[in-house]
């Protein structure tokens, strides 16, 4: 072999013996939402400014596999399959469905979810102070949640008693109609729950509510997609009955209220879940976290139709006014 020859083949077998040399590939993060992008793509911004502030540049030092199910969580599971076959060193889950789905098919990869009631009842982590398994990251509700909520309608309907509590079967149902119907006790008031999961099955629930005579009305699901969105909105409104539900979305397109955790907030703060992660942390060791930031929103538009004045306090203290 020639001295030239020599010299070239032994740099080439130096760095493919030396790994500070070899090209390293940025670690994967899989994102998945089960709405739409189009609706959501605000909180895949929140994850990558949140990633930002802690030195994470997708595309550049860590790249970011986002996938959405379009509001069919049947897909969910071949989503998160799809992402662990990509080789994801971490998986970021919104919601109960989408974080079940990546539980179900991993024990080991690191789950950071968001927006997940009740996590423990879910079966997602053993204890929010420690989780214990391959998942971690941040709750949804509480019970002054719940209470605020009730609250909020009792500023529009002070002798509110008889309250019609609109649910669907979610992970973790259970627990959430126990929350509601305690602190709804406490407060006097009555509560009618109703499963509605179908158009036709919505129609009959505010049927049931008008028979019973109810006040108001609690939304406790959602986003939910955009054809059920519009039609709770539209029997509302025909029912004249003041609601709130749980995402700002609903008064964004008529609802009446929303009050819930700022979801861009959570999404911000999964990002130094992922960072830990990242770094060598443990899911089973770092504690779930509560919401922090809640938004509150209210329709003057909507407020008008029912005959509703907003009160003062409510106009103070919302985050945002529409209409």
């Amino acid at each position: 072999m020639r001295r030239r020859e020599f010299v070239v083949a032994f740099a080439g077998a130096a760095v493919g013996c030396n790994p500070a040399s070899a090209e390293v590939k940025p670690p994967r993060v899989g994102f998945v939402q089960p709405g739409s992008r189009e609706e959501n793509q605000g909180l895949l911004d929140a994850f990558r400014e949140g990633l930002s502030t802690l030195g994470w540049s997708d595309g550049s030092n860590i790249a970011i596999l986002d996938r959405w199910a379009e509001d069919r969580t049947e897909t969910l599971p071949g989503i998160v399959k799809e992402l662990i076959g990509s080789g994801a060193a971490v998986l970021v889950t919104g919601g109960s469905p989408a974080t079940l789905a990546a539980t179900r098919a991993s024990a080991t990869i690191p789950i950071v979810f968001v927006g997940v009631d009740d996590p423990v009842s879910v079966g997602v982590v053993d204890a929010l102070g420690q989780p214990g398994g391959n998942a971690t990251g941040l709750s949804l509700t509480s019970s002054e949640v719940i209470t605020e909520r009730l609250q909020l309608l009792r500023e529009f309907v002070p002798s509110l008693h008889r309250l019609g509590v609109i649910v669907r079967d979610d992970p973790g149902l259970d627990q959430k109609l126990l929350d509601i119907r305690s602190e709804a006790g406490r407060m006097g008031i009555a509560p009618l729950m109703l499963e509605a999961t179908t158009g036709k099955a919505l129609e009959l629930a505010f049927a049931r509510m008008r028979g019973a005579r109810c006040e108001a009305v609690y939304v406790a699901s959602g986003p939910l997609g955009p054809a059920k969105r519009a039609r709770i909105i539209a029997l509302a409104a025909e029912s004249r009955l003041p609601a709130i539900y749980c995402f700002r979305v609903f008064p964004a397109e008529g609802g009446l209220m929303s009050f819930g955790a700022d979801y861009r907030d959570l999404f911000r703060r999964a990002a130094g879940f992922a960072d830990k992660i990242l770094k060598g942390a443990k899911p089973a060791d770092m504690p779930v976290e509560p919401p922090h930031k809640f938004d509150l929103s209210v329709n003057r538009t909507t407020a008008k139709a029912l005959g509703l004045t907003i009160p003062p306090a409510i106009l103070t203290a919302a985050d945002d006014v529409i209409g």
